[in-house]
């Protein structure tokens, strides 16, 4: 037999690496905030390093009553660059648009465009539909400033169910709909079905089905967890605007990934997947070399869309 070439980057291969010698942690109730609190340190000096390339300015704000972390590049002009509402991921449960600077902060240098970072509240404590109402409620006031020609919704993760959630109550809403979308990874489907929920339960470093079957089930709050309202991937698709997905082939969601974009090219919405090689779960959360290049290409997709 041939010998099998490593296609990743070797700083993928020792990121991989340490996060499989870690392993999974799952938590439970009683130990949740220290959960959420070990997950932002984990990730602080991921932040740093994102913090220290971004040129521009960063302020907490609030908008329509709900926290919003404001992300503007110094090449963002105020009068024709557009602004993306961003939803963070954390499977409902963790996460905070603190961590996912690491993801914002280049994608606003990269694109000129503000981000507004919506500070939805966690599940258990806010389950179903209480995140995606703060999503809701953002997006208006965002539509009367900057108008919907210079709007576009994004999200990692969980944070890409908030964002195709969102796009579907702008439709069923009869808003303006934003230019397009971008989803990192989307969590699109609380069930979590599909063939690597399988193949890739041991092999994303990143996620595990342990984790995600939990999350989902302290986030719908005994609701169905295949109501579209939960898991987007279930609602109608038609009449949305152009996204583009990335995924990695191990990502444990990788089938969701695959299964939106089909949904959504049969629905006839222009649909840009993007799938990785050899990679994990939101792999632009880390600092390798794929995660800069996938940024830059979803820059892109939204430059050429607004």
């Amino acid at each position: 037999m041939p010998e099998r070439k490593v296609t990743i980057s070797p700083e993928a291969v020792s990121i991989a690496s340490e996060m499989r010698s870690a392993g999974p942690i799952i938590p439970n109730l009683d130990n949740l905030q220290q959960y959420r609190e070990d997950v932002r340190a984990g990730y602080e000096s991921y932040v740093r390093k994102a913090l220290d390339r971004f040129r521009g300015e960063i302020e907490d704000i609030e908008i329509a009553g709900i926290s919003c972390k404001q992300v503007t590049p110094h090449n963002w002009a105020a009068n024709s660059d557009p602004c993306i509402q961003y939803a963070f991921g954390g499977a409902y449960v963790s996460g905070s648009t603190h961590e996912d600077l690491i993801i914002a902060a280049p994608l606003a240098q990269n694109s000129s465009a503000r981000i507004v970072m919506v500070d939805y509240r966690l599940s258990p404590e806010y389950p179903y539909p209480q995140p995606q109402q703060d999503m809701q409620r953002v997006y208006p006031a965002l539509l009367e400033q900057y108008g919907a020609d210079r709007l576009v919704i994004c999200g990692e993760s969980a944070g890409g169910n908030q964002a195709l959630a969102l796009l579907q109550h702008i439709r069923d809403s009869d808003l303006d709909m934003p230019r397009c979308a971008a989803l990192f990874s989307p969590w699109v489907d609380l069930s979590n079905q599909g063939d690597s929920h399988n193949f890739n339960d041991d092999r994303d470093p990143s996620l595990v089905n342990a984790w995600v079957d939990l999350a989902a089930s302290w986030h719908a709050n005994d609701r169905p967890l295949d109501d579209p309202g939960i898991s987007p991937l279930y609602g109608d698709m038609v009449r949305l605007p152009p996204c583009i997905i990335t995924t990695g082939s191990r990502d444990l969601l990788l089938s969701q990934c695959l299964r939106l974009a089909r949904r959504l090219v049969s629905a006839g919405v222009e649909c840009d997947l993007r799938v990785w090689e050899g990679l994990w779960h939101v792999f632009e959360f880390y600092p390798i070399p794929e995660a800069e290049l996938s940024i830059g290409e979803v820059a892109e997709f939204i430059s050429a869309h607004c």
